[in-house]
């Protein structure tokens, strides 16, 4: 597997996070600081890949100057390539009735190089959990990331290098639900934190059990409403990683060997 590689002195990120309720933005400088406030808007629906790739392109305008785009996407992504975007195929928005249309529209949907054209830099586009690890990830051993939002987002890293993705979230896992009907954002205003709470530690033990994680990281926006003590392997980190991971993104997928 190949290593990460070092950022290239004075490269300038475009961080753009998608996602079921918001679209955020920000540019990165070298060090990973930001350049300018985060820019958002609301996640308007229906939601079809034009209109996405259009309004990041307004929203990220008066950003000014960039040298490369990541984007971190809530659905599975290969390549650049969506294969599922469980947030967008229902002209209602998250946990609406699908339309045969927007899936047929987002069906391996190359949302990396309709960003990169529209934008004019070269891009990158991952899984929205995938990116959130990169910019929280310590490098050692197999270290999961769990992203709780509008659904529920997995990452995995091994050695400090993001291994393929696995749509953990569309996996079967209490009561015939799966993983993001039982702690998504509608689970939780639904069951009442307590609940919910449970069933994140559950989900926790569950994928501890499936993958024997060396270290699990909570992140996304519902992480900071969690108020149980945690075991000592896993711990919460800011939802300003969607941003941050931006540019260790680049060096957690880099295609060159390591040094």
């Amino acid at each position: 597997m190949s290593g990460p590689v070092a950022t290239q002195p004075g490269t300038v990120t475009l961080a753009i996070d998608i996602g079921g309720t918001g679209l955020k933005a920000s540019v990165l400088d070298p060090s990973g600081n930001m350049e300018h406030d985060r820019v958002r808007v609301d996640t308007p629906y229906p939601l079809p890949p034009d209109k996405l790739v259009a309004v990041l392109t307004d929203l990220v305008r008066p950003l000014g100057d960039f040298d490369r785009i990541s984007a971190g996407f809530p659905g599975m992504v290969r390549d650049g390539r969506v294969l599922s975007a469980p947030h967008f195929v229902s002209p209602e928005g998250p946990g609406g009735t699908p339309s045969a249309s927007l899936g047929r529209a987002w069906a391996r949907f190359d949302l990396q190089g309709a960003l990169g054209q529209a934008l004019g830099r070269p891009c990158k586009v991952a899984n929205d959990a995938d990116v959130q690890g990169a910019a929280v990830v310590a490098g050692e051993g197999l270290e999961l990331v769990m992203t709780l939002g509008t659904g529920l987002g997995t990452a995995l890293f091994h050695q400090g290098l993001l291994v393929p993705h696995l749509e953990l979230a569309q996996h079967p896992f209490q009561k015939g639900r799966t993983y993001n009907e039982a702690v998504g954002d509608a689970a939780r205003r639904k069951a009442g934190h307590e609940k919910w709470q449970k069933r994140v530690l559950e989900a926790v033990e569950t994928l501890r059990s499936l993958c024997f994680f060396d270290h699990c990281y909570l992140g996304g926006g519902n992480a900071e409403r969690i108020d149980a003590k945690l075991p000592g392997d896993v711990s919460k980190v800011s939802n300003d990683a969607g941003i941050l991971g931006g540019i260790k993104l680049w060096e957690r997928t880099a295609s060159h060997p390591p040094a």
